[in-house]
């Protein structure tokens, strides 16, 4: 991709990652920066992406922005006819499948620790019971509405709490579906507020009451919510330098720059009352309401000086999409090595059919990672990251004690584990024991004139105690 093609990819108020990295204002909060500890020791999430445009088995919301992309192609020409198409899925969303208990048994299973929820998507659809719209899943007109278990949100807060898991609720700021957002007196030319907010600075503050209401509904009525994630990084005050620096990365004939603040600090504050302690991360906006970044589909190269947390799914979509390719336990295993020897947390998106389940390669996925952290996890939770991070192919983490754990990543070709494990840039202390996990050995190591290397007994080579990757724990 050129870097014309890079800029014009970029959407309006999209911040490059780089330039997110480089800023972060630290929370003064006693309550967040004590949360924010929790969740780093947490170290890995889920994310859920489900709207009733599963039941086309599409990317969700976007195919209703007229942004032409090849990866949102709408299955109809005509766009309101398309729209109208799009918004009529509420009357036949029925996902009698629905489990969440299920779904948060699979997720402890797997090993994670916190779930992150889309309660409203960029399609302002409402997997919640909002007062304030009638395009939510409790509404008479959904197929849904008459079941117990309609208000879906609440019932994955529920089902994931009682397996102690820490909750976060995904909103987007951006809705399509709002008049106040995209007003029908006008086209829709992307994915901004299609009318000149300095012009009718009334209807914006309606978006914004909007906006602030069914947050604080979330907050009030959805019991303990650790986290407020919201999505849509374009919907956010911008200075006039600001704008300058977004018509620099965006075609600027193409996106409708302009400032569409919602008063983040307000939203923050007010949800901070219902909520004490709440994380609250305005994705890719740098500011105080950022309390950790979120890399989307990238991990970092390095570490990095703040909370921080890669978000990806589990297939090349965030949302379900028949057919699509899952990624491999080990791939998936070693982004989770790679990432928290970074000192980051792993927040891995599972898509949700339109029956209500996950396909059957995501609880395959799961229950494979799950096994591997059964062997490793004390690896893993709780710890940080160590220099030099990683020596060849093995990562370190280390705990609060001193215990340093090098996680040797084992290629799609390794399925004995090596005679032995160097060492190059990493020193193993004097006087250290080395054990390896899950077989209660412990291991002979040595200096050598490259560093020093771990000799794995010829004994276990050949049954290793997991796949994927192994564990060597340093005391």
């Amino acid at each position: 991709m050129s870097e014309t093609e890079k800029k014009e990819s970029l959407h309006a108020g999209a911040v490059e990652i780089e330039k997110a990295m480089r800023e972060y204002y630290p929370e003064t909060d006693e309550l967040v920066l004590r949360k924010l500890e929790g969740w780093g020791d947490l170290k890995f999430g889920l994310l859920m992406h489900w709207t009733p445009s599963s039941q086309w088995g599409i990317v969700e919301s976007w195919s209703l922005c007229s942004e032409d992309e090849d990866w949102c192609k709408r299955k109809i020409d005509e766009y309101d006819e398309y729209k109208r198409e799009y918004e009529k899925l509420k009357d036949t969303f029925n996902p009698v499948k629905f489990d969440p208990a299920k779904w948060a048994a699979a997720a402890g299973e797997a090993g994670m620790k916190y779930v992150v929820f889309t309660m409203k998507h960029h399609d302002g659809f409402c997997m919640y019971d909002s007062k304030y719209t009638d395009y939510k899943v409790t509404d008479p007109g959904c197929a849904y509405h008459t079941n117990p278990k309609a208000n879906i949100a609440k019932e994955v807060f529920t089902a994931f709490r009682e397996k102690g898991f820490m909750i976060g609720a995904y909103f987007s700021k951006p809705d399509w579906h709002s008049d106040y957002f995209w007003w029908r007196r006008f086209a829709t030319p992307d994915r901004n507020a299609n009318y000149e907010i300095k012009k009718h600075p009334e209807r914006w503050r309606k978006f914004v009451e909007f906006t602030h209401n069914q947050i604080d509904e979330i907050m009030t009525d959805y019991g303990a919510i650790d986290i407020l994630w919201l999505d849509g990084c374009w919907v956010r005050r911008y200075s006039e330098r600001d704008l300058e620096e977004e018509r620099k990365l965006v075609n600027y004939n193409m996106y409708r720059i302009q400032n569409q603040d919602i008063d983040m600090s307000a939203i923050a504050r007010k949800s901070r009352v219902k909520q004490p302690g709440l994380i609250v991360v305005d994705r890719a906006v740098p500011g105080p309401e950022q309390n950790y970044l979120t890399p989307e589909n990238q991990v970092p190269a390095a570490t990095l000086p703040y909370p921080w947390e890669t978000c990806m799914p589990m297939t090349p979509s965030w949302s379900y999409e028949p057919g699509l390719e899952y990624k491999p336990a080990r791939t998936l295993v070693h982004l989770l090595v790679d990432i928290v020897a970074k000192g980051g947390n792993f927040l891995l998106n599972l898509a949700v059919t339109g029956e209500g389940d996950y396909e059957p390669e995501g609880y395959d996925r799961m229950k494979r990672i799950g096994a591997w952290m059964k062997v490793n996890g004390e690896a893993i939770y709780a710890s940080h990251p160590v220099r030099p991070y990683k020596d060849g192919k093995t990562c370190l983490t280390q705990l609060k004690d001193g215990t340093t754990y090098a996680i040797y990543l084992a290629g799609e070709e390794e399925t004995a584990m090596p005679a032995t494990i160097p060492f190059t840039t990493y020193m193993i202390p004097l006087n250290a024991t080395v054990e390896i996990l899950g077989t209660g050995v412990k291991a002979v190591w040595k200096r050598t004139p490259g560093g020093c290397e771990v000799v794995i007994p010829e004994a276990i080579r050949g049954t290793p105690p997991c796949e994927y990757a192994w564990t060597l724990k340093i005391t």
